[in-house]
């Protein structure tokens, strides 16, 4: 994609939809998670989403880590090696992924690490991939809204089936599991948004109810 159609893409995407997005993913990932306890926020960026939860249940208390140091985060984080979290086992009530597991070569290494130091559960909003048109409409999304501030681009996206297994290996299921989400205006959601996203919360096995 040549560079000024990237640079017309972007800023569209900063105007038109960023905003909601981010107001709307922080809706649903609050609404998964209780009024008080703590949240680690894997691949936090900068922490707007997680700032945004907080604002809305001030109890919470979220912290974040990421690979890529930033000059200014909205939430404490601190810097790790995009493998092992720094947290010790059973640390955390909740880990919370937004758009991170498919920036990754393997996802089941941050979700096994999400298991070990999660209490209570794990909260993941990412992609589903079951076409090849899914494919490349969700790698466009991904270079327009990613590539200007030098994240990392494997489209490493997963189809319904492969997140299923992912789910067996953890020995867990979601029990809350949205794909309508509403990220996008109305007029765009059957290109960008229909049958290409979730958010989904994943119980750590034996734990009392949330």
């Amino acid at each position: 994609m040549k560079q000024g159609m990237m640079n017309l893409l972007s800023r569209v995407h900063s105007a038109g939809v960023l905003e909601r997005r981010l107001r709307v993913l922080a809706a649903h990932i609050g609404s998964m998670l209780p009024d008080s306890g703590s949240v680690l926020d894997v691949g936090c960026g900068n922490g707007t989403i997680s700032r945004l939860v907080m604002d809305a249940s001030p109890g919470l208390r979220i912290t974040g880590i990421d690979v890529m140091s930033r000059p200014a985060c909205d939430i404490p984080f601190e810097v790790y090696d995009g493998e092992r979290f720094p947290q010790p086992d059973g640390s955390v009530d909740f880990v919370l992924f937004t758009d991170v597991l498919h920036h990754v070569d393997d996802p089941l290494v941050l979700l096994s690490e999400a298991r070990r130091v999660a209490k209570k559960a794990i909260i993941i909003k990412d992609h589903l991939c079951d076409s090849g048109l899914a494919r490349r409409i969700l790698s466009i999304m991904d270079w327009v809204g990613n590539r200007p501030h030098g994240v990392v681009l494997p489209y490493n996206y997963l189809s319904s089936s492969q997140w299923q297994d992912a789910w067996r290996r953890l020995d867990t299921v979601p029990d809350v599991y949205i794909t309508d989400l509403g990220l996008y205006p109305r007029l765009l959601q059957p290109i960008f948004e229909k049958g290409l996203h979730f958010v989904g919360r994943l119980p750590i096995k034996n734990e009392p109810g949330i």
